[in-house]
């Protein structure tokens, strides 16, 4: 008998339909013999749905008081869950992160949760029950209600499954596992059986949209093995885990990311401590900074480039009005219109030559690159937005990362939902 923490996202419980089929889900694992814990998203569209509410209120609402009505949409599904179990026979006891016992710090928004008293989970599973958990909220040390921001419930079930050490912290969501590319941009994208917490971080990070980036940097440090599955499947997904049991390929994933824009500041001083002025500034106003470049300096002056997300331009653009001029900077300039392209792989570190082909593909594919970063496990480069699919497909096939079948994109009815996973029960 396992103890399984199982997670659905908002996909998974958009619908009354789509509800009762994860209740029937976590029926049968509790018939299975195991022990199941389950966290749930907010249904569908709702936290955006709830954002634009705020928004139509007040343009800019406090943060704590958007903690307090985003923290509703998961209510509303983990109780509608708890109900959809009950109705099946079976006992169930639905817990908002507080009761739960998710502790974060005060940051409101973006809160990073700092303990997991676990006793109540624990008591609802000695009683028989499947406790149904609020993902994306929980507690600060003032009794303030906080969220973990978007993506936030991945973050609470790999906690959660860490506090009461669970067997594997299962993240459904409506595709498979992950992916060696987005299939949806890659056809011929192979879904992998295994991948390491690095490799998944980097892949995460770079945009790959599986998994949240911070769930996977929590498993890693805690040692939490994560099932990433499709909710409307019975088939094996990916595991993440430390050292997959295969060895590593030179590259096992691109991941590219269209949400970022492109910044540079021109005619820079080439003089002491300007960058960190610079930086400096942009952090102070929560402007997360990417890659970096930096030209060669000509006559004293030089040109400096970073990107960031898109969602942190409005202040970047605040912070580099006052900045340019304090600097004795002449201007910026930005660019929306820019993809990142990212080669991941725990065996480029042994594998010479990866830039050098990667460059050759790109070069003989006609793409321009306009910046380069890297790691000892990642290669990323910055190309035009309208060549990013281009890129990525290039690069899939010369790194022969293509699989022998083809992946078809399919929208399924709350019908044919229900079908798939009734089959094989």
């Amino acid at each position: 008998m396992s103890l399984i923490v199982a997670k659905f996202g908002g996909t998974s419980v958009a619908s009354p339909e789509r509800i009762k089929n994860v209740a029937k889900r976590l029926v049968r694992m509790k018939q299975e013999g195991h022990q199941v814990v389950a966290v749930v998203s907010a249904m569908g569209k709702t936290t955006d749905e709830l954002v634009g509410l705020a928004n139509a209120i007040n343009a800019n609402p406090p943060a704590r008081e958007l903690d307090r009505l985003l923290s509703t949409g998961e209510q509303v599904s983990m109780t509608l869950l708890a109900m959809a179990i009950e109705a099946l026979g079976y006992k169930a006891m639905s817990f908002t992160g507080r009761q739960a016992g998710i502790e974060t710090d005060g940051t409101h928004n973006k809160a990073k949760i700092v303990k997991v008293d676990n006793e109540r989970i624990e008591s609802a599973l000695a009683e028989g029950a499947i406790p149904v958990i609020a993902g994306f909220q929980g507690i600060d040390k003032n009794g303030d209600i906080t969220t973990l921001g978007r993506g936030g419930s991945d973050t609470t079930a790999v906690a959660v499954a860490w506090g009461i050490k669970a067997d594997v912290c299962e993240i459904y969501s409506d595709v498979e596992g992950v992916y060696t590319c987005d299939p949806r941009v890659v056809p011929r994208a192979k879904k992998l059986d295994q991948i390491s917490y690095d490799d998944m971080l980097e892949l995460a990070s770079a945009g790959s949209g599986v998994l949240q980036s911070r769930a996977v940097e929590f498993a890693r440090k805690w040692n939490v093995v994560i099932h990433s599955r499709s909710a409307f499947s019975d088939a094996e997904g990916t595991y993440v885990k430390e050292e997959p049991d295969m060895e590593e390929a030179v590259i096992t994933g691109i991941a590219h990311d269209t949400s970022e824009v492109k910044v540079t500041i021109r005619g820079v001083p080439d003089s002491t401590g300007v960058a960190a002025r610079l930086f400096s500034s942009l952090a102070g106003n929560m402007v997360s900074v990417d890659m970096i470049i930096q030209n060669i300096s000509l006559d004293g002056y030089t040109d400096i480039s970073f990107t960031c997300p898109g969602a942190d331009l409005p202040r970047a653009k605040e912070t580099l009005d006052r900045v340019v001029g304090e600097v004795n900077a002449r201007e910026y300039v930005v660019d929306e219109d820019i993809a990142k392209v990212s080669l991941v792989g725990t065996g480029m570190k042994s594998s010479p030559g990866v830039a050098a082909k990667a460059f050759t593909t790109l070069g003989e594919n006609q793409i321009n690159i306009l910046a380069i970063s890297t790691s000892p496990i990642r290669l990323s480069v910055v190309v035009d937005g309208a060549q990013a699919t281009q890129a990525v497909r290039c690069l899939h096939t010369a790194f022969g990362l293509d699989s022998d079948s083809v992946f078809e994109e399919k929208q399924l009815s709350a019908e044919e939902i229900a079908a798939k996973m009734m089959k094989g029960r």
